[in-house]
């Protein structure tokens, strides 16, 4: 999703910033990120993308400054993908986002998802993007979380489904030969 070309003649900010991140893949994306999932399987397993859909997005999110690609198997090529100083900037960004949805799109039964103690002060940081403690900015680099249980088994069922879905991918590929 690299700059398009209509933001290109606007000097609206919010323009600009769609045209990098205004969509639903690219926003899951920098959640696994965020989340210091570095490797293409993991973001497709949490995000449940394709992979035409994963490898696009990262691809531009990489073209766009925000990602950077890091090479960790030399055969066969292998890469991690790294928040640049740009894409760390979009971290309150996804605060916001996860503030609103707790706020207004889940139940109270649900619980928070991810509890999140600010390192710097040792206390709950709640939502953000300031600690509701100490009032400082929340970075992703000085937060420990604590994802719930049932956030926890949803994330594992996920990992699991994909897994499986791969064995059985395999598998098929083996049976027809």
């Amino acid at each position: 999703m690299a700059v398009k070309n209509s933001s290109a003649q606007t000097l609206c900010p919010i323009d600009k910033a769609e045209a990098i991140v205004g969509d639903r893949w690219t926003v899951l994306v920098l959640r696994e990120l965020f989340m210091r999932n570095h490797r293409y399987d993991e973001i497709q397993a949490q995000t449940g993308g394709t992979p035409q859909m994963i490898a696009a997005r990262l691809k531009s999110l990489e073209a766009d400054g925000m990602v950077v690609r890091r090479a960790y198997s030399e055969r066969p090529p292998r890469y991690e993908y790294h928040l640049s100083e740009k894409g760390q900037a979009f971290y309150s960004v996804i605060l916001a986002l996860r503030a609103w949805g707790e706020t207004w799109c889940k139940s109270a039964e649900e619980g928070v998802a991810v509890r999140y103690t600010h390192q710097t002060c040792r206390h709950p940081a709640g939502l953000g993007p300031l600690c509701e403690h100490c009032g400082e900015l929340l970075r992703r680099d000085e937060l420990i979380s604590e994802p719930s249980e049932a956030y926890a088994t949803e994330r594992q069922a996920r990992r699991d489904a994909f897994k499986g879905n791969r064995k059985a991918g395999v598998a098929a590929v083996d049976n027809a030969d």
